[in-house]
C-alpha cells in the first residue's frame, strides 16, 4: 500500500483578508514531491485558509491513489486537533470544511500529526505565493501523469467556487458567467401542515394529501411553463419524493435523492402543535427559541447542526452543477436555512420568514463565492 505525506498551510491577511492556502503531497518512501498546488481564496480567515489547504491536499493524494494511507502535517493545532477528533468543531465556517475533508479518504487511513511552523515551509511558501498572487495565478501543480493533472485541476477549479462561498459581498461581475440555480419547492401538503404540526424527518413520514398532491402538481406545471430545470433532487422523505416525482413526470428528469435535503428531526415534539409543546416542554423550547445550539427534546437536531448540514450540501451541489439549474425539493427548515445562508443573516431570522407549503424559492451561486436570493414564498401559481 502507497504512503503519503501531506503538508498543508493556510493564511489570511487581516483575518479575515486576503488569503490562500498551499499544500503539498510527497512519496512517504521517497521523499519526492508529487503534487503542489496553491489557491488565492479571496477574503476568508486564517481557519478556513487552512481547512482549504488541507482539503485540497486531501484530494490531490485521493486522485493518484485513493486506496493510500496518508499522514498530514500541519502547523494548525486546530485544524489538527479538531480532525483528529479531540476538539469540537463549533464555528460555522469550519463545520462543513472539516465533514469534507473526513471524506475524502475512508475513516482511519488519514493521520494528523502537529509540527511547527518552521517545518511547514513548503506549504507556507505556497500559501504565500498564492496570497501574493491576489487571483492573478491560481495552481502549481506536479502530477505523475497527464490523467491525474486533468482530474485535480478540475477538483481545484470546485474547491475554489467552494472556499469563496465566505468571500467579501458585492455585486457579481459580468464576466462570472452562468450561476449554480437552486430553485427551492417544498413539498406540498400533508395532514400535518394546515394543523401546523412539527414534522420532521424523526416523525411518521407522512405522505401528501389530496390538497396536497394537487399543490404539486400546479407546481409542475408552473416549473414546466418555466422550462429552465435541468436536475431534480429530492429529500428522502415520502412528501418530497411524491412532490418530486409529480414535477419529474412533467419535465421527463430523473429524481436524484439527496439525504442532505432532508427536514430537521424534531425529536420528541415531532406530531406536535407549538401550543403542545410549550404546554409540555416549556423549559426546552425556550431555550430551543433563543439557541440555535439547542437541540429539541429527547435528542433532535438543533438549528445549528441543521445549518452545517445545508452547508456542507450546498457546497457539494454548487461543485456538481455549476451553471446549472437544479430543483431542490426540501422541507421548511433546509429552505429557510439556505436563504438564510445567503443572506448572512442571523440564526433567528429563521422564525422571520414565512415558507408556504408548495412555495417556490430560488438561490443563485456564481463562480466569485456570491450569492443571490432571487425569490422566495412564491406562490403565484397555486392560486385558481
Amino acid at each position: 500500500m502507497r504512503e503519503f505525506i501531506v503538508e498543508a498551510d493556510g493564511g489570511s491577511r487581516g483575518n479575515p483578508g486576503p488569503a490562500g492556502y498551499g499544500s503539498v503531497v510527497l512519496d512517504a518512501a521517497t521523499g519526492e514531491t508529487l503534487v503542489e498546488t496553491y489557491e488565492y481564496l479571496g477574503v476568508v480567515t486564517n481557519n478556513v485558509a487552512e481547512y482549504r489547504g488541507l482539503l485540497a491536499g486531501l484530494r490531490a493524494a485521493h486522485d493518484l491513489d485513493p486506496s493510500a494511507r496518508v499522514h498530514v502535517r500541519m502547523d494548525s493545532k486546530l485544524v489538527v486537533e479538531q480532525m483528529s477528533g479531540r476538539w469540537k468543531i463549533k464555528h460555522p465556517d469550519m463545520k462543513p470544511l472539516a465533514l469534507e475533508a473526513g471524506r475524502v479518504f475512508p475513516p482511519g487511513q488519514v493521520t494528523y500529526e502537529w509540527i511547527p511552523r518552521e517545518q511547514n515551509k513548503r506549504a507556507d511558501r505556497l500559501a504565500n505565493e498564492a496570497m501574493d498572487s491576489e487571483g492573478s495565478a491560481s495552481s502549481v501543480r506536479k502530477p505523475t501523469s497527464g490523467e491525474a493533472a486533468d482530474v485535480r485541476a478540475s477538483k481545484a477549479d470546485a474547491d475554489v467556487r467552494a472556499a469563496k462561498a465566505v468571500a467579501a459581498p458585492g455585486w457579481a461581475p459580468a464576466d462570472m458567467g452562468a450561476p449554480a440555480t437552486f430553485v427551492l419547492l417544498r413539498h406540498g401538503e400533508t395532514p400535518l401542515t394546515p394543523q401546523k404540526r412539527f414534522s420532521g424527518s424523526g416523525g411518521t413520514d407522512p405522505a401528501l394529501s389530496d390538497i396536497g398532491r394537487e399543490q404539486a402538481e400546479r407546481a409542475a406545471e408552473a416549473l414546466a411553463r418555466r422550462g429552465t430545470i435541468q436536475h431534480i433532487l429530492a429529500s428522502p422523505l415520502t412528501r418530497t419524493r411524491q412532490t418530486a416525482a409529480a414535477v419529474a413526470e412533467r419535465l421527463g428528469i430523473e429524481v436524484t435523492v439527496e439525504d442532505g435535503l432532508i427536514e430537521t428531526d424534531f425529536g420528541a415534539w415531532e406530531g406536535l402543535t407549538f401550543g403542545e409543546v410549550r404546554e409540555r416542554y416549556p423549559d426546552d423550547l425556550t431555550k430551543w427559541l433563543a439557541d440555535p445550539e439547542a437541540e429539541p427534546t429527547g435528542g433532535g437536531e438543533s438549528f445549528a447542526a441543521t445549518a452545517t448540514r445545508i452547508a456542507a450540501t450546498r457546497d457539494k451541489l454548487v461543485a456538481a452543477y455549476a451553471g446549472r439549474t437544479v430543483l431542490l425539493v426540501t422541507h421548511v427548515t433546509p429552505i429557510k436555512t439556505f436563504v438564510r445562508l445567503a443572506l448572512g443573516a442571523p440564526p433567528e431570522s429563521l422564525f422571520r420568514m414565512e415558507l408556504s407549503a408548495a412555495s417556490l424559492s430560488a438561490v443563485a451561486y456564481y463562480a466569485d463565492g456570491n450569492a443571490s436570493v432571487r425569490l422566495l414564498n412564491d406562490t403565484s401559481h397555486l392560486r385558481p
